[in-house]
């Protein structure tokens, strides 16, 4: 069996913890050689260690390595494996940095009141305007040393990283999520079966997708779904954006979690305050304007904030066998069917190409795809319905806008995105309010200074 070099690209990521772990216990990828790359060394080198404690412990004969420069990382590598927050290199977490917290902060001056903030709005456009120069360095560099690896990104925002990369380079990228997986279990637990038994098809683009079929052992189960949710009496199983509005379209958001969903309309920029974020929100876990809720504070002892990620580190545990694609990731399931060239359906996001008709031909697309030896193609789903396909419409222009604008440092553009994406505010107060969003993160837009 070939042995395959895998690059893990932001490998201080917490993201690795978990990633690493699918990958080593992998049969299908025994022998294999993986790399480590970040900015941080002593992140890396921290991970190397995690690494190879349990390659050791899987058997699978794999060796763990972290290296310095990142042309000889990506050298020769078959498969990449990305997880960049685009907040510097000591963010373990770019959801608690001081540069999200103004992503979040400035927009709520002019009316606007994120709650992940990291797909859509202002805070999902600023996250891609400083990840993308990065990977467009990455993929200059995997052009020259393995151009023909296949690049699997899991950071936000997903659509419009892996958007640029696929419009601005010549790089294979498969986007890796687990949101359409989250819907799928939430589904079935509503339904009282297992997941592995629903027949679902769903449209979308990341964080933002419907069901429109649903099938349970060759019957229609999408009204009993709806039927269940609207009847549903257990606190924890109601999302009440996501019912009501599943209500009025007639089919079933499958992300199921309002705090994404919701950012995809104007409400949260039709508010008097934050105090008014409708439908509970405010005690949402993503909630960031409720008392004691700071950003991090910079690290002033490193000595202390790496014992602490070293602790975090040790205390995982080798899984017994990779994750399941269908319920999950299913990263090491994912490149073994593609080192492999076996057929094997996974959840991707790559270019529509098709499977959507009436969605243009690039936009990335949450879709399921089938796997060979030269990566992941789509598999066919049929037109959007005309309010899904509306609203897809505009978020994918908003998706060109941010890639576009991220690539060439436009300012323009990237104030055309703001006036498309729907929690728009007047152009005079968007163009002061991304002047101090740039401002704030200048250090890492030198594209536009």
């Amino acid at each position: 069996m070939p042995s395959r070099k895998i690059v893990c690209l932001g490998a201080g990521s917490a993201y690795f913890r978990h990633t690493l772990p699918d990958v080593l216990v992998t049969e299908g990828l025994s022998g294999s050689e993986i790399i480590l790359y970040d900015i941080d060394r002593q992140k890396s080198e921290l991970m190397a260690r995690f690494g190879t404690r349990l390659a050791a412990q899987a058997g699978t004969g794999m060796r763990v390595e972290a290296v310095d420069e990142l042309d000889a990382a990506v050298d020769g590598a078959d498969f990449a494996l990305s997880s960049i927050g685009g907040a510097g290199a000591s963010a373990a977490d770019v959801y608690g940095t001081e540069l999200h917290w103004q992503d979040v902060m400035i927009p709520a001056r002019y009316g606007i009141y994120q709650l992940t903030a990291d797909t859509a709005g202002p805070g999902g456009m600023m996250m891609a305007l400083r990840s993308i120069p990065a990977y467009m360095t990455i993929c200059r560099a995997m052009e020259k040393g393995c151009p023909n690896v296949i690049l699997l990104n899991h950071s936000n925002p997903m659509a419009p990283l892996c958007r640029a990369m696929n419009k601005y380079t010549a790089i294979k990228v498969i986007g890796i999520c687990h949101g359409v997986q989250i819907g799928i279990v939430y589904s079935a637990q509503v339904l009282g079966v297992d997941p592995h038994e629903l027949e679902v098809v769903w449209i979308g683009t990341n964080h933002y997708y419907w069901t429109i079929r649903m099938r349970h052992k060759g019957r229609d189960v999408l009204p009993e779904l709806m039927r269940r949710v609207r009847e549903q009496k257990d606190p924890a199983m109601r999302r009440p954006f996501c019912d009501r509005l599943s209500e009025v379209i007639g089919a079933r958001v499958l992300f199921a979690d309002d705090s994404h969903a919701i950012e995809f309309y104007p409400f949260l920029a039709q508010l008097p305050d934050a105090q008014h974020i409708p439908y509970g929100l405010q005690k949402h876990p993503h909630y960031f304007f409720g008392k004691g809720h700071q950003p991090a504070a910079p690290a002033q002892d490193r000595s202390a904030q790496f014992k602490e990620y070293a602790a975090a580190l040790d205390a995982v545990r080798l899984p017994d066998g990779p994750s399941d694609p269908m319920i999950g990731e299913g990263i090491g399931v994912l490149l073994e069917a593609i080192a492999q060239g076996r057929r094997h359906v996974h959840i991707v996001n790559i270019p529509n190409r098709g499977c959507v008709p009436n969605l243009p031909d690039y936009a990335v697309l949450e879709l399921e795809g089938v796997t060979d030896s030269s990566g992941v193609r789509g598999i066919l789903v049929g037109d959007a319905p005309t309010a899904l396909a509306g609203m897809l419409q505009k978020r994918i222009a908003w998706q060109e806008l941010v890639a576009d604008a991220a690539v060439n440092g436009d300012r323009r553009l990237a104030l055309q995105a703001l006036m498309v994406d729907e929690m728009a505010i007047r152009p005079e107060l968007a163009e002061k309010m991304l002047d101090e969003l740039l401002a704030a993160s200048r250090d890492y837009l030198p594209q536009f200074f």
